[in-house]
């Protein structure tokens, strides 16, 4: 088939158009597929020798109670969507539980492990940094592994800078792990007060 036709009247072609990924506010159906990308995550994280008890996963009534706790307190809570699958999520929470720091939140976003480096990472971000300037936070702080190339660098181009490093606070996988802290400012950031 002739696919310069195809592509002149606007027909796509399933062989090298990408599948649409789409970013929207969770729902509690989507539950099941964010808990699975976070266990997976974390799990990779968790050494082989620790105990059971030390290391409890949430299930998914708790991580409905936290999604809809978020959205009570105008926290983003998105999903990153493809053919009908959840394939990312990401969230913001409180920085920290003072008042001073209400219009500080830091976040965390998490990619299904077989859709690493397709840019739902970037799209997640994106749509998290515009929800949370538009709710009227002023500042975005994340911590990642120091050895998270991709992250850092993801964070990076997003106009994050490094303002912390925490070293040896972390132990897995018979090592010690730094964390990188790093921050942004959301719309106007500090160079007005805010207006509520």
């Amino acid at each position: 088939m002739d696919t310069t036709n195809r592509a002149a009247s606007g027909e796509a072609d399933e062989r090298t158009d990408p599948p649409r990924i789409l970013v929207r506010n969770s729902r509690d159906g989507d539950v099941p597929g964010m808990l699975a990308i976070y266990l997976h995550h974390i799990r990779r994280g968790v050494d082989p020798g620790v105990e059971e008890n030390e290391f409890e996963p949430p299930d998914a009534e708790d991580l409905k109670r936290r999604r809809k706790s978020m959205n009570r307190r105008k926290m983003p809570h998105l999903v990153a969507e493809e053919a009908g699958t959840v394939v990312g999520y990401a969230y913001a929470v409180p920085f920290r539980k003072r008042p001073a720091y209400r219009y500080t939140i830091k976040h965390s976003i998490y990619v299904r492990s077989d859709r690493l480096h397709a840019g739902i990472g970037r799209r997640l971000m994106t749509a998290l940094i515009d929800a949370c300037a538009a709710a009227g936070f002023r500042q975005m702080i994340g911590y990642i592994d120091a050895a998270n190339v991709a992250s850092l660098k993801l964070h990076e181009g997003f106009g994050f800078r490094q303002v912390g490093y925490l070293p040896s606070v972390g132990y897995k996988f018979g090592h010690w792990t730094d964390t990188v802290m790093v921050q942004r400012s959301l719309g106007p950031g500090a160079t007005e007060p805010p207006t509520a």
